[in-house]
């Protein structure tokens, strides 16, 4: 018959490799459900480009007429663009309802003065868009790198149906 005093030290022994084994366990769901990270989220720089490119293209539908029916196509699907990358942003980093979004909307713009500045205008922007969602996508997790890579071919899109 063991000893009470080697009992304990038998049962101690297995609990401290226990909690070593956990100890892995524990560091990753700790880091998991850490709160925000400390760098700015990825997706709002795509999402102030989108609401400025929209801005861009609602002046250019409203003071070309010839390119109105593109400008009012790019203007939505930025638009669209633009609140799909909120709502990515939110859900990763929830905020209060009563805060404003996280993504401030763009201020109005000014429309070049010719058409063919105006379609050069938003051929740069589309372009700036498509590379730098495009730029991002290696680096990002399944999901984000799906929807930032979804922007970067629409972008690419509207690219051809401007031209």
């Amino acid at each position: 018959m063991e000893s009470p005093s080697r009992a304990r030290s038998v049962l101690g022994r297995r609990s401290v490799l226990r909690l070593i084994a956990a100890t892995p366990v524990v560091a990753a769901l700790s880091t998991a459900c850490s709160s925000a990270p400390d760098e700015p989220d990825q997706l709002l720089a795509l999402a102030n480009a989108a609401k400025s490119d929209a801005r861009l293209a609602e002046a250019v539908a409203q003071s070309h007429a010839k390119l109105a029916d593109v400008a009012n196509e790019i203007a939505t699907a930025r638009n669209t663009h633009a609140g799909a990358l909120q709502q990515e942003i939110d859900r990763v980093s929830p905020r209060d309802p009563e805060d404003p979004p996280s993504v401030p909307d763009a201020p109005p713009q000014q429309a070049p003065g010719s058409a063919s500045a105006a379609s050069e205008a938003l051929v740069e922007a589309l372009n700036r868009a498509r590379d730098q969602a495009a730029g991002l996508v290696p680096a990002l997790p399944d999901y984000r790198a799906g929807l930032v890579g979804s922007i970067s071919a629409s972008c690419a899109s509207l690219l051809e149906v401007l031209r």
